[in-house]
């Protein structure tokens, strides 16, 4: 559904281009060449040609009668000349041609109808105005195709008239077009060149458009070509005036072309599955048009939470970084022992290299592993272990909200550290974790989480987006009082706060941004360590990391709706409401969901736009990005090097995680339900890396 959900907004870019004449536009125009091919008979003829049927291999072309005027109009519908043309012919009885193109069409269906309705004849003049000698067989007629499935959708008509782009009298034809005139007559249509070329695109004046206008020869029937759009068509509109009286004056009738040759109307009217293809088209059209102006303004939106996340960052994480430095920012140290819980479930890969860091800390601690029903032997490990410091409990699965429950229900001290039985803790990592509490007025402390296997490419994109979009992110929600999540890598609280918030909840799949929002919304200060680092082994491949974010986002916007009733609140939970939540789903819910936008609008131009441009601006926000990374890096005394694969992440991994929060909110929308998930482990995050 997310796939299909953006293939649907690309489909819309592409249908607004083809409506705007973005989209597969060719604006390369030949140069004429030799007229070998070219039977002389047509060099010399009218500007009719009729390449239909048995006459394809022999085509013949027809002249204007005497004493008759073809008007044609090319390249229109215009919303601001064809009315004013229409009227001009209306209030003198002449019919006229319309060379039109689906473009112009699908923009302006009303126009469409009111030509017909005055009784002149519509032409095809192609979709995208293309010169067609550059175009293949297939592209020619899908040119043609989408103008008459335009033409049904507005008009409920088809036309067997056709007039190339660019196209002079007939003695113009060469080599290269001649073949087009073929293909075209092959398909059905009557090729309509012009007497009369009064150059009314350059504007050259009212009086040199009306001369050119004129016949070669003074009684002769002329096929003269003005444009109704593509420009200001003041001159032509004054010259139409003119050209009408003059040549009435001289005795000429004006009609259509297919009346001056003596055939039925060009313009036939369709029905059945043609009519309905029309029509649906036209509406896609039309919702593609009104639906662009929305898009921009998302994107719009996309642009200003991405830089105002980025400008929050710059400004408040060098804060964070200035206190941190400071060893006595929070009092005097704490050195009292602390519990820490090892919820384990399945985790016979992990669970010996998590004690075993564990075992080599610098601060007294008490090792409490809650093994959770597990079924590959964990707890067997556990107790072979024999480590003094370590207490088991066994119990059956109920969750990791419930092992965590019974871990602190059995803790023997007020300071609880949580972490994962696939993590492993530096020496220092407790001791960093625990001096914040030297405050009373902090309940909990988010530490450092980093990705132990990071030299895989997947390992190294989750790196990055560690460094960047967790911790970075840490550092600003810590300064603003607001931090949301405290990971369940590395993480301690209070018991007492723990407790006045009644423990861990299994009403979400995120117990760990539930349980953070609880103690924040209860009045304690959150605060993130940076020094206190845990590594943790990342999804190594695709599908477990799809899993283990569609948990996380789903997990999450379960947590903030159960919490939604912050914003009205008063004291502490009304701060968080009015303040942090309102933050959180911006950066973490709204601008993710639309940033697929930016990648879409991405496509569209390289494809159909101004790709220099487009790229240009594309490199410029991943020069950005790749400063602030190399910022959040530095803060983090990370090695820079992984940023060399930041490009390949911004087109693939980035990508994927919109799709994951995508399917995640389409998940909870929809009322669906998502269980918890277990990831395979294979334990080669077994000692802690220097940083």
């Amino acid at each position: 559904m997310p796939l299909s959900l953006l293939a649907c907004l690309l489909a819309l870019l592409v249908l607004r281009g083809l409506a705007t004449n973005e989209a597969f536009h060719d604006s390369r125009i030949a140069i004429s060449v030799d007229k070998d091919t070219v039977p002389q008979s047509l060099l010399k003829g009218g500007p009719v040609i009729d390449a239909r049927g048995a006459k394809n291999e022999h085509p013949v072309s027809y002249h204007i009668p005497d004493r008759t005027a073809v008007l044609s109009f090319d390249d229109g519908p215009s919303p601001e000349w064809t009315p004013k043309i229409l009227e001009v012919l209306a209030s003198r009885k002449v019919r006229a041609d319309f060379f039109v193109t689906g473009a112009m069409t699908t923009r302006n269906p009303e126009l469409i109808r009111q030509i017909v309705a005055g009784g002149h004849e519509l032409g095809v003049h192609t979709f995208t105005h293309p010169d067609l000698v550059y175009q293949s067989h297939a592209r020619i007629s899908w040119e043609l195709a989408q103008t008459q499935l335009a033409l049904a959708g507005v008009a409920g008509v088809h036309s067997a008239l056709f007039r190339p782009p660019y196209s002079s009298d007939a003695t113009a034809m060469d080599d290269w077009n001649y073949p087009v005139i073929k293909y075209v007559g092959a398909r059905g249509y009557l090729t309509a060149f012009i007497d009369r070329d009064t150059d009314d695109w350059k504007r050259p004046g009212v009086d040199a458009i009306v001369k050119a206008a004129m016949p070669a020869k003074p009684g002769a029937g002329a096929l003269i070509l003005l444009h109704d759009a593509g420009g200001d068509r003041t001159q032509t509109l004054a010259a139409l005036v003119q050209i009408i009286d003059k040549l009435q004056a001289d005795g000429y009738r004006f009609t259509t072309i297919s009346d001056a040759l003596g055939a039925s109307s060009a313009t036939v009217p369709v029905d059945g599955f043609q009519l309905w293809a029309g029509k649906g088209f036209i509406w896609a059209t039309q919702v593609a048009v009104h639906t662009l102006p929305v898009l921009v303004g998302l994107l719009a939106v996309v642009g200003f939470l991405n830089f105002g996340r980025f400008a929050l960052m710059i400004v408040l994480a060098p804060i964070h970084a200035r206190r941190s430095k400071r060893r006595d920012a929070w009092g005097p140290p704490v050195t009292e022992p602390v519990t820490v819980l090892v919820p384990a479930y399945n985790e016979r890969e992990c669970v010996a290299n998590t004690l075993r860091s564990l075992a080599a800390g610098d601060h007294p601690i008490e090792v409490i592993v809650i093994d959770d029903g597990s079924t590959d032997g964990t707890a067997d490990i556990v107790e072979e272990m024999d480590l003094p410091f370590v207490r088991l409990i066994r119990k059956a699965n109920g969750g990791k909200s419930t092992a965590l429950n019974t871990g602190i229900a059995a803790a023997s001290h007020d300071i609880i550290v949580m972490m994962d039985g696939d993590t492993v803790f530096e020496p220092s990592t407790v001791r960093e974790l625990v001096q914040p509490f030297a405050d009373a007025a902090i309940g909990a402390v988010a530490g450092n989480a980093k990705v132990g296997n990071r030299e895989s490419l997947i390992g190294a994109w989750q790196h990055i987006e560690y460094v960047l979009g967790h911790n970075l992110d840490r550092r600003m929600y810590d300064v603003l009082g607001v931090i949301p999540t405290i990971p369940g890598a590395v993480g301690a609280f209070r018991k007492e706060a723990l407790r006045r918030v009644g423990g861990m909840s299994d009403d979400t799949l995120a117990e760990d941004t539930d349980i953070t929002i609880a103690v924040l919304c209860d009045g304690w200060r959150i605060v993130y360590a940076e020094h206190a680092r845990a590594w943790t082994e990342a999804p190594a491949s695709l599908q477990q990391l799809w899993s283990q974010r569609y948990r996380w986002s789903y997990g999450s916007m379960q947590a903030m709706w159960k919490h939604r009733g912050a914003v009205t609140s008063r004291g502490p939970a009304g701060r968080f409401g009015r303040l942090g939540l309102p933050l959180i789903v911006l950066f973490g819910v709204v601008a993710p969901l639309l940033a697929p936008l930016v990648d879409m609008f991405l496509l569209y131009g390289v494809l159909f736009g101004d790709a220099p441009i487009t790229l240009t601006s594309w490199g410029g926000f991943i020069l950005l990005q790749a400063a602030l990374s190399w910022y959040a890096f530095r803060l983090d005394r990370e090695k820079p090097w992984h940023l060399i694969s930041l490009p390949i992440q911004q087109l693939v991994y980035r990508q994927l995680m919109y799709i994951v929060l995508l399917q995640s909110a389409i998940t909870a929308m929809t009322g669906g339900r998502l269980r918890w998930q277990k990831l395979r482990r294979t334990g080669e995050v077994a000692v802690p890396v220097e940083a």
